[in-house]
């Protein structure tokens, strides 16, 4: 999820393992230790010459388990070092800080895990993204009270009951919500399904998933062999069912799939993408058809990227998907709201 999210998750982690110990330093080192994982979409760039490479980086090895063992102990074992020196000697263990990273570090991907986006838990031994599509990938209503509550128990004594209290009420508050979009996930899952089969729409497979910031109005896509189908329904809607079908070209033959970049950008988008050739020769449009455009231009998309080959290898240009207008975001907001 969004960066202030593993924050406070991070923070909590650390409240839960060293709260009464150190007080408000344990949330500092825990908001630390929760965006770890993320210090790869610098890393990335500087690893690797080639975009495509680099994007596919992010939610990589810094997301998977054994990244989580090994940095618990590494990340554990410095910061006990650093910290239990002078008057702060002995004060904490060093199996308190090995356990504040690593619930740290997992509880960070298994956040992310429940976003559209996907995580790599199983790497170096596979690359497969492991993505519950539940929660999107920012959403305030889990977010904000999480914060509330992390923000006011810093206030209390580290020995206080009630601050104990405020951080249950924070991993109770969030977990609850978590809850309620996977149960709101299976529900619109078999909606859309339903909505495919009354308005005879042949798939071979299908996604769905929240759009930004909420867990109110979802968007889906169906696969079939040469087409997207897509569609929105928002749980304030008269009508319990996705309407309004927009049609989606693949053009995959535009590109030569087989290619070893093109694979990988296939692989990260899921396989739900589509091609539009530009006014450049040799240049295609590329768009992510897992995050969804309120446009009925079959060729937009909100995360679109221009695709090109450069010797031997394919490369993407910097992104280029249509920044969302006033009229965007209003079209937006009275969709949530349902029809």
């Amino acid at each position: 999820m969004d960066s202030l999210t593993q924050i406070v998750l991070g923070a909590a982690c650390g409240e839960a393992v060293l709260g009464k110990k150190i007080g408000n330093k344990a949330l500092l080192f825990g908001a630390i230790a929760g965006t770890i994982p993320d210090l790869d979409v610098l890393t990335g760039p500087w690893i690797y010459s080639n975009e495509i490479d680099s994007m596919a980086s992010h939610r990589g090895f810094s997301h998977s388990i054994l990244f989580s063992i090994l940095g618990a102990f590494v990340f554990g074992y410095l910061v006990y070092w650093l910290y239990n020196r002078g008057r702060r000697l002995n004060t904490t263990t060093r199996k308190d800080w090995i356990l504040l990273f690593f619930l740290a570090l997992f509880t960070h991907i298994v956040l992310d895990s429940f976003t559209p986006y996907g995580t790599q838990w199983f790497l170096p031994f596979s690359d497969a993204r492991v993505a519950f599509n539940n929660i999107s990938v920012a959403d305030p209503v889990y977010t904000v009270p999480f914060l509330v509550c992390m923000i006011v128990l810093m206030f209390f004594n580290r020995k206080s009951k009630r601050r104990r209290n405020w951080l249950k009420a924070g991993l109770l508050i969030s977990s609850a919500y978590m809850i309620f979009t996977i149960g709101n996930k299976f529900r619109i899952n078999s909606l859309f399904e339903k909505s495919l089969k009354e308005d005879q729409i042949s798939y071979d497979r299908f996604r769905v998933q929240p759009s930004i910031l909420n867990n109110i109005l979802w968007y889906g896509v169906a696969e079939n062999k040469n087409n997207y189908h897509v569609s929105y329904y928002s749980l304030l809607d008269k009508e319990s069912k996705f309407t309004n079908w927009l049609t989606l070209p693949k053009n995959h033959d535009l590109i030569p799939k087989d290619h070893p970049d093109l694979k990988t950008l296939a692989w990260f988008s899921d396989d739900y993408f589509n091609v539009f050739p530009t006014e450049e020769i040799g240049q295609f449009r590329y768009n992510d058809l897992r995050y969804p455009s309120f446009s009925d231009d079959p060729k937009e998309a909100l995360f679109s990227m221009t695709i090109f080959r450069e010797g031997n290898r394919w490369d993407i240009k910097p992104f280029n998907g249509k920044a969302p207008s006033k009229e965007d975001f209003n079209a937006f907001i009275e969709r949530i709201k349902g029809k």
